[in-house]
Order: C-alpha cells, then sequence, then structure tokens
C-alpha cells in the first residue's frame, strides 16, 4: 500500500477464523494535490488574492476550492479543515458565475454571517466544488479573515 495511504483495519470472526479487512483512506484534500489528467478535466480559477495579485491556476473537475489554494500556496487558511466549522475560507465569488454554484446550505449561511467584511457573493471555498460550469471563475480573499492574526503571521494550512 502506497505511504499516502492509511491502513483503515476492520476485523471479524466467523467460526474461529479471523479475517482482516483493508481499505485504503485519502487524506483531506488530497484529490486536489493531483493534476489534471485531460484538458477535459480543466477548470480555469483566477484568485484575487488580499494584495490584489491575481493567480491563475488550471483546477480539475471535483477540486474542492479551499484544497487547491492550498495546494498552491495560496493564502487561505481552512481551519477546520472543510468541517464545516470556521469561515477561515471565507471568499468573494465573481457575479458571473455566482449562480452557477450550487445554493449555500443553512450551515454556510449560518457561519458566513459570521464572517468579517460579509457581502452578498460571499460563500466559503470549502463548500465551492470545480465543475466544468465555472471555468473561468474568479474568487477574491478578503482583506482578513477571524483567525488570522494581526501581526503579520499567518498560519499554515494543516
Amino acid at each position: 500500500m502506497p505511504s499516502h495511504y492509511f491502513a483503515n483495519i476492520q476485523k471479524y470472526t466467523k467460526q474461529n477464523v479471523t479475517f482482516l479487512h483493508t481499505t485504503g483512506t485519502c487524506y483531506h484534500g488530497e484529490y486536489e494535490w493531483k493534476d489534471p489528467k485531460s484538458e477535459d478535466e480543466i477548470v480555469n480559477v483566477t484568485y484575487i488574492t488580499k494584495d490584489g495579485n491575481r493567480i491563475k491556476i488550471k483546477g480539475k473537475i471535483g477540486d474542492n476550492l479551499m484544497y487547491l489554494a492550498h495546494r498552491h500556496n495560496i493564502e487561505m487558511e481552512g481551519a477546520c479543515e472543510a468541517s464545516l466549522a470556521c469561515t477561515t475560507c471565507h471568499v468573494y465569488v465573481d457575479y458571473n458565475n455566482l449562480d452557477k454554484l450550487s445554493e449555500a446550505t443553512e450551515k454556510e449561511d449560518d457561519l458566513l454571517d459570521m464572517a468579517p467584511f460579509l457581502k452578498e457573493n460571499s460563500r466559503l471555498g470549502c463548500q465551492i466544488i470545480l465543475s466544468k460550469d465555472l471555468d473561468g471563475l474568479e474568487v477574491e480573499l478578503p482583506k482578513a479573515t477571524r483567525n488570522f492574526y494581526v501581526d503579520g503571521h499567518k498560519p499554515k494550512p494543516h
């Protein structure tokens, strides 16, 4: 088994014989650490950083926007690791693509109410999964999130 997989072992007994069953489990966001396999999979995304820099990324269908940002060292924290428990992956989605996203869940809306600098086009990056319809998506990072330090220290994603 490759070193990047954990062994998930289940043990059960049947008539005094013990069977072990193992399965591979992926790390959080592991899918986003892989390049697109073909041009058909590519979804072009532009991240606009807090400083106004535009970073163009070739994501792929199925990528989680937050984990994709981590892969490319874009400063989107993601403190809760996409468990929908914080707002540190808060982004502003360009209005051309906002209607193409699935509707925000009640839980996401409740969390966004606590996000600093909330706007009409605010969403949580961990809840945005790329599809071909989102090709050309632009997201802007807000000037601050609740977890970022004021002294300039930038926490690393988990």
